[in-house]
């Protein structure tokens, strides 16, 4: 059967467009179907314009928390329509890009909902497009939280914190992972009070402990309310706002506020996406697919990647998951995803990162480990910047010197991560660490400082 495209990737966002242009440049003939905009949330509503945000946070902070030590003695002023419509502009130059690219590529697009009826067969609003092979790639949404649905106004996801018209006075945010922090840093910064609530122990839970304690101490100090180990309970919206029932440590509390982020995880965008007879498996909301058998599905000519499939949810999981799956569906390579060297991010500030094992999972599995550490307050070129919250930790293996894992909090800490990512791939030991030069001055040193602490050679503290 002659089919209309080798390959329609459905979705358009991190993994679907980089999928689709991997496959193009394979000799493929491909078709992108996006139902919104070209980039998916990441580039419209998540990863980039919250960068452009937090990038504002963080000058404004510079400026009103570090301006007096640089010599600044003015009165700064803040146009929040501004900063929200410059994160706006930004998503936006990059979503033309990706149109671009498409037409570098020859990868073409349609835009609407689909709908895969058949095992080569998906219906985008009244066209129906053939294809030997699909790729899904429709990422996920915000989780709701029962008893407080979001109506955009005052009970909000991630997309609509980004771009209010007005600054909130005051919010509330249930969730103490990566998105919530990096929204009550954000506005916490530019003057709202926030309240944040996490049901678990500490913030960022999935962390090292060590960073966790740190940044909530750092963000506790900026003003930051933080309530760890609380429970939301009942969720009223009133005339001014929202009125938040919260079993703490400390008792019952009623937290009152102009906003409410809901924070508190996501739902996969499988909903009437497959015609009941393909019989999809799917468990909880994601589609189950087979990392190492390309991403299929159990229906051998669909296959499915990125944030749709299950956790972790990142981008960068995405795109590399993406390619591995289009190039083993081409007969390209039998390239995969080393689940255990992902790195991750939050970008608050200070900004933290880590990859593989933390100092705790590195002794359950048994590890006999070393760590070393070293922080930026004993950093040159901290010290220069006026940067010097956090530090650098890595996990060794004692007796093999193994890079097991690396946490880091700090200024920089989201840019440094990728040298510990490569190393970790290239089986990096301590004293390959140590002996690697490092330029001086950089925040860059604190890694090779952090072997060398582990091994009794730092100089410098």
């Amino acid at each position: 059967m002659a089919y209309d495209y080798d390959i329609v990737v459905i979705g358009g966002g991190p993994a679907g467009y980089a999928g689709a242009i991997r496959a193009a440049q394979l000799k493929k003939r491909v078709l992108c179907v996006e139902r919104d905009k070209l980039g998916g949330i990441c580039l419209n509503w998540g990863c980039i314009p919250t960068k452009a945000l937090l990038t504002n946070a963080h000058l404004i902070e510079l400026i009103t928390r570090h301006g007096k030590a640089f010599g600044y003695s003015g009165d700064a002023k803040w146009d929040f329509g501004q900063i929200i419509g410059r994160s706006r502009t930004v998503a936006g130059n990059l979503n033309k890009g990706i149109e671009g690219l498409f037409k570098k590529y020859k990868v073409d697009s349609l835009f609407g909902t689909a709908k895969v009826i058949d095992a080569h067969t998906v219906q985008v609003g009244d066209k129906k497009v053939t294809a030997e092979s699909f790729v899904i790639a429709t990422g996920v949404r915000p989780r709701p939280m029962p008893g407080a649905e979001f109506d955009g106004q005052t009970i909000l996801s991630y997309k609509e914190a980004m771009s209010l018209t007005t600054q909130p006075k005051s919010m509330i945010i249930i969730g103490g992972g990566p998105i919530g922090l990096e929204f009550g840093y954000f506005y916490n910064a530019i003057g709202t009070k926030v309240t944040l609530v996490e049901l678990m122990d500490r913030i960022l839970p999935g962390e090292d402990e060590e960073v966790s304690k740190a940044l909530l101490t750092s963000l506790t100090k900026r003003g930051m309310q933080i309530f760890t180990s609380s429970k939301t309970g009942k969720v009223t919206k009133t005339n001014t706002g929202v009125k938040v029932e919260v079993e703490t440590p400390q008792g019952p509390k009623t937290l009152e506020a102009d906003k409410l982020l809901v924070s508190i995880g996501v739902l996969g965008n499988v909903e009437n996406l497959f015609d009941d007879k393909l019989g999809v498996e799917l468990f909880k909301s994601h589609i189950k697919a087979d990392p190492k058998n390309g991403y299929v599905t159990n229906v051998p000519s669909i296959y499915a990647v990125g944030d749709v499939i299950g956790p972790p949810w990142l981008a960068h999981v995405a795109h590399h998951e993406a390619l591995c799956c289009i190039e083993r569906l081409c007969g390209h390579s039998d390239r995969t995803v080393d689940y255990s060297n992902i790195p991750g991010c939050t970008y608050t500030d200070p900004g933290v990162a880590s990859v593989g094992l933390t100092e705790k999972a590195a002794r359950d599995a048994g590890h006999e480990v070393r760590i070393g550490r070293f922080p930026f307050v004993a950093s040159g070129r901290a010290q220069a910047a006026d940067e010097t919250e956090g530090f650098v930790k890595l996990v060794f293996d004692a007796k093999y010197g193994e890079l097991l894992g690396a946490h880091l909090i700090g200024s920089q800490a989201t840019e440094l991560i990728a040298e510990l990512v490569m190393a970790k791939k290239l089986e990096a030991t301590e004293e390959d660490i140590i002996h690697a030069m490092h330029p001086h001055p950089t925040f860059s040193e604190a890694i090779m400082e952090a072997a060398g602490q582990g091994m009794g050679e730092c100089v410098h503290i």
